[in-house]
């Protein structure tokens, strides 16, 4: 995490040409007119590239925003949604169909979890293995298995897949590899390393950053080759194959579905993004300072942090990405104590979400896991007394303080 990405960050955006703001404008007009109807026909048919004809495909501000992640993915293309979840509902149900197959991690956010049980009632097959072994993603696989998707670091187990591995199966395979980002973020990893086809990130957490503002977006990193891929459409089957892949998503994701990011959000976004790399190296550093001593506690059983030794994917997550970013989780000896040990906490804020300034904290199988019942939750590897961490920007001495007063009372 160097600073010259703190530099390309604060200036990737560039400002307002017109009147010399330093900052994108707000465009807030919904409709884009053309002195000669013929640009406007060449807008609809989408051969003016870079134009715009109605805000919910787009405005100059989320193509702003779409241009700086597309360079920190090191990708092709972005289309930005109104959230995480539209982002990647978009992506599969824009791009899979009845009849095909998807493989995937065991360990997913419960949102994506419920998500993949509403495609499983619209006849897509899935089959939920432990990525972090790429031979179970192998045996997994099936004539009719369109994409394998997987989460840099799985919530709030902290597991990591094997990239790697899964990256090169899907190559040999000519699948299509889907990686949520949001938790590295692009400054701890650009899944297009591992062979990923498209990249989801939640802008509502990591790059955004702030805790007041939803958003996601997909990047095509260029990868895949969509020429072989059978749901493209006939009618987004013209000129060059790569751009395929996001044609259909923003096609049938933003103008058919309505997923659209609004200005004002992208704009809140890009001013979140400009502190990025000194958010996340921040958190970073207190969630393992924090994630050591909790360990060396009496009162914890264990603690899930990827730089910790003891974690079984440590040294892939020392070796991809550096860090182990802002999210953890520990479980206590004495599970009866769990509300009282939480209730006790006086920095953290006892609510859901994630990447957010202050440190977040939730009980997980009560709460947000709640809803898939307990047999779920244990082929999930989520114990019942699971707490969830979401490290903000407090001073680490503080939090520890903190944890030592509430755990010894």
């Amino acid at each position: 995490m160097s600073d010259a990405l703190s530099t390309r960050l604060v200036h990737a955006a560039g400002g307002d040409r017109q009147f010399g703001g330093v900052h994108v404008p707000i465009h807030a007009s919904v409709q884009y007119s053309y002195e000669n109807v013929d640009d406007l026909i060449a807008v609809f048919q989408g051969k003016a590239k870079g134009s715009f004809n109605y805000a919910r495909q787009g405005t100059p501000t989320t193509a702003a925003l779409e241009a700086v992640i597309t360079e920190l993915e090191g990708g092709v293309g972005t289309i930005s949604f109104s959230t995480g979840m539209a982002a990647l509902s978009a992506l599969f149900l824009t791009l899979l169909k009845a009849g095909d197959h998807l493989v995937t991690s065991s360990r997913v956010f419960g949102n994506t979890n419920s998500f993949f049980q509403t495609l499983e009632g619209l006849g897509v097959a899935i089959s939920r293995v432990d990525a972090s072994d790429a031979a179970q993603v192998r045996a997994a696989l099936r004539p009719e298995t369109r994409i394998v998707f997987v989460e840099t670091i799985a919530n709030p187990s902290t597991r990591i897949p094997d990239l790697e591995g899964i990256g090169a199966l899907c190559r040999e395979r000519g699948l299509l590899y889907v990686v949520d980002n949001t938790v590295t973020s692009p400054v701890l990893c650009q899944p297009k390393r591992f062979g990923a086809g498209l990249v989801m990130n939640s802008l509502t957490k990591t790059l955004a950053g702030h805790g007041e503002v939803l958003g996601g977006a997909v990047t095509d990193t260029g990868a895949f080759d969509w020429s072989t891929y059978p749901n493209i459409f006939p009618a987004y089957r013209q000129g060059d194959a790569r751009g395929w892949g996001l044609q259909q998503i923003r096609k049938k994701g933003l103008r058919d579905m309505g997923a659209t990011l609004s200005s004002e959000a992208a704009h809140r976004v890009l001013i979140g993004m400009e502190t990025l790399a000194l958010r996340l190296r921040h958190s970073s550093a207190t969630a393992l300072a924090l994630a050591r001593h909790l360990a060396a506690h009496p009162a914890v059983e264990r603690v899930h942090y990827p730089l910790l030794e003891t974690h079984p994917e440590h040294a892939r997550a020392r070796d991809w990405f550096g860090s182990g970013s802002w999210m953890m989780s520990f479980e206590l000896r004495d599970t009866e104590r769990l509300v009282e040990v939480i209730n006790r906490l006086r920095l953290p804020l006892k609510a859901t979400g994630l990447a957010d300034t202050r440190t977040l904290i939730i009980p997980v199988a009560p709460t947000i896991f709640w809803e898939m019942g307990r047999d779920a939750r244990a082929a999930m590897g989520i114990a019942e007394g699971l707490v969830r961490l979401s490290v903000g920007l407090e001073a680490a001495e503080d939090l520890i303080a903190d944890f030592d007063q509430a755990l010894a009372a």
